[in-house]
């Protein structure tokens, strides 16, 4: 079996013969059990992506590997693949449970599973209350979670997300993260979202898009520099660089700007260790530490990464 839940290989997809490339040779990788965020600007082909490995839209070239298996088969994988759309409309005239318990029963769950797994995920998007509600009374928000537990249906081997959070306040955005983070080692989740913040909170690997290519692929502390890269954020006082070069030779130390002091270690070092060392120079030069980060955000490692 495979590590990974989905491979793509040099995959290609354009909308007509004259158009660009919507996937140029794209060549990428999720890892089994992992919580995946794919990030990309508008049209970087992040939707035809999910459009072309759960088979609504044929590729042009390429290969997609479904949990070790080939390509998407509506029969080999049904109930095993979740999918939230970017603009998943709900037949209005339904109840939430009815929805739920109909789509439980198109990936083949017996009347009496579909229904314990309706209560089970509206639960889960803390929709329960509502299960007896036309889903055309929901609000935007509220059928947005609805399409989320849709996905989540039968505890699919892979799901697929397509900006989960779009239209949540805060506080369901924030609950529906714990139900993301909870299914962690369960599922294989890929997340699309333009929110950078809450990918880097919540995902273990991420892959960045640009014009249909991967150009960049890794776990988040990677990604980000975490294991490499330290600001530091001082107090008033002179920085003790000579002191902190001599105790740290295989570090790269700079003083871009008065009060910031940047550390790029070696790939193997331990920045636990070396950050006792930084700390004792400094208190022994009276420099005043305010804060430290670890790496760059993802949003810095995207725009440095792609065109911007």
């Amino acid at each position: 079996m495979t590590d990974d839940a989905l491979r793509i290989e040099g995959l290609r997809k354009r909308y007509g013969r004259r158009a660009p490339w919507a996937l140029d040779g794209l060549d990428c990788r999720f890892p089994r059990g992992a919580l995946c965020g794919l990030v990309g600007p508008n049209g970087a082909g992040k939707t035809t992506l999910y459009s072309v490995v759960c088979g609504f839209l044929p590729p042009d070239g390429g290969s997609v590997d479904l949990l070790g298996e080939g390509p998407f088969d509506p029969w080999r994988f049904k109930g095993r693949v979740g999918v939230l759309p970017q603009d998943a409309e709900i037949q209005g005239r339904l109840t939430c449970s009815e929805f739920l318990r109909y789509m439980g029963s198109l990936q083949g769950l017996p009347s009496a599973k579909a229904r314990s797994e309706a209560d089970r995920v509206l639960r889960g998007v803390r929709l329960h209350e509502r299960q007896d509600s036309l889903v055309g009374s929901l609000s935007h928000g509220m059928r947005r979670r609805l399409a989320v537990a849709s996905a989540l249906l039968g505890s699919p081997e892979l799901v697929l997300l397509d900006e989960p959070t779009a239209g949540l306040d805060p506080a369901q955005a924030a609950s529906l993260r714990d139900e993301l983070i909870a299914l962690r080692g369960t599922s294989t989740l890929i997340v699309s979202s333009h929110n950078l913040v809450e990918l880097e909170r919540i995902c273990d690997w991420v892959v960045l898009l640009e014009q249909g290519r991967c150009v960049r692929q890794g776990t988040v502390a990677d990604v980000t520099g975490q294991r490499q890269l330290v600001t530091w954020r001082l107090g008033p006082g002179e920085v003790p660089l000579e002191a902190l070069r001599a105790a740290l030779p295989e570090h790269e130390l700079q003083v871009p700007s008065p009060g910031l002091l940047v550390q790029r270690a070696p790939a193997d070092s331990d920045l636990d260790a070396s950050a006792v060392v930084i700390a004792r120079e400094l208190a022994a030069a009276g420099v005043g530490l305010r804060g430290l980060q670890r790496g760059r955000s993802l949003e810095e490692s995207f725009l440095a990464t792609t065109a911007g």
